[in-house]
């Protein structure tokens, strides 16, 4: 059977992140005989941009599913658990290839497909993983791993004579030389990095994360999104300080308050603006006030700050005395 009766025959969606494997995985399977169209997965947590740049350069059609809803379900209770972060890694692509799995279907297409390479990630990508992955997410048999695909068991595609085996590679490792000689290639030259991507892969993020977890929960995605922004606080009594870094985080913070928000800003004073998303007691409001004077440009101006508090439909100013110190605000600093 030659390339163009496989063409014919087979359809494919493949996970697309933007990385290196994941165009290698297409332009593979294009070779193998298959029709090729990509998906891929948006969160807060880690964003699109790299697979829509990718599938625009290889010329296939791609789905973006927002995949929020399911992320934030994992983190709440990972099956399999946790990373070295808050990434629940083994069952996020699980459920992004289960998702695939569900578009494939309504799609008629043949099977999905990842970049996948056997034992290159020790955790995630070493033969029992693949296995679970493959199970959890209901696609045995129907998910292929072109690069490692020699090293597995043969799919059902390939057992039908819908996808040529003998196409299919065989890598393993963490060596990177063999993809990057397949990206020359098939002229594959822009492609980030490896590593990175995903803010929960980050323990820094992940605290905060947690924190919110904790105490508000994750069920409110406006809260979710604002974890990428702005320094965070967690004052003695439990109220949440979203303190913002510049004009444009003061700017946000101002625009995503809601009615039971509470907003704290320097009037007098170039500073921070401060949303609160619960007050817990007066006393923790009170903190919050000289938490936003001990950020504000205080340095360049005599005299005492004045504060406006935004709460429910009702606006009212408080003068703060000094001195302004950040150090006693630093222990509640969530990093």
């Amino acid at each position: 059977m030659d390339t163009e009766d496989y063409t014919k025959k087979c359809r494919s969606l493949s996970l697309i992140s933007g990385g290196l494997d994941s165009q290698l995985a297409v332009c593979v399977l294009r070779d193998a005989g298959a029709e090729v169209e990509g998906v891929t997965f948006e969160t807060p947590f880690f964003k699109a941009d790299a697979a829509r740049k990718a599938a625009a350069a290889l010329g296939v059609k791609l789905h973006v599913v927002d995949f929020t809803d399911d992320e934030i379900a994992l983190i709440k209770n990972p099956p399999h658990g946790f990373g070295g972060a808050m990434n629940p890694c083994i069952d996020c692509h699980a459920t992004m290839i289960r998702r695939a799995g569900e578009l494939m279907t309504s799609l008629g297409y043949d099977f999905v497909a990842t970049g996948e390479v056997l034992n290159q990630r020790p955790m995630s990508q070493n033969r029992q993983s693949l296995g679970v992955v493959a199970r959890t997410s209901g696609l045995e048999g129907r998910l292929v791993r072109p690069l490692c695909a020699q090293l597995l068991e043969p799919t059902i595609p390939e057992q039908e004579g819908k996808l040529d085996r003998a196409k299919l590679l065989g890598l393993s490792g963490r060596r990177r030389e063999p993809q990057f000689d397949l990206a020359k290639k098939y002229g594959l030259t822009d492609y980030p990095s490896p590593a990175g991507g995903c803010k929960l892969t980050e323990k820094g993020f992940g605290h905060k994360l947690r924190d919110l977890l904790e105490h508000e929960g994750l069920d409110e995605r406006r809260l979710v999104e604002l974890l990428l922004v702005a320094r965070r606080f967690r004052l003695p009594d439990g109220t949440s300080v979203i303190l913002g870094r510049d004009a444009n985080e003061n700017r946000l913070l101002a625009a995503r308050r809601t009615p039971s928000d509470t907003l704290v800003a320097p009037v007098s004073v170039p500073g921070p603006t401060a949303l609160l998303p619960r007050v817990v007691s007066e006393s923790d409001l009170d903190a919050a006030m000289r938490l936003v004077c001990a950020w504000s440009r205080f340095d360049c101006f005599s005299g005492d700050i004045t504060v406006k508090i935004v709460a429910d439909a009702t606006t009212t100013e408080r003068t703060i005395p000094r001195p302004y110190d950040r150090a006693p605000f630093l222990p509640f600093q969530i990093t």
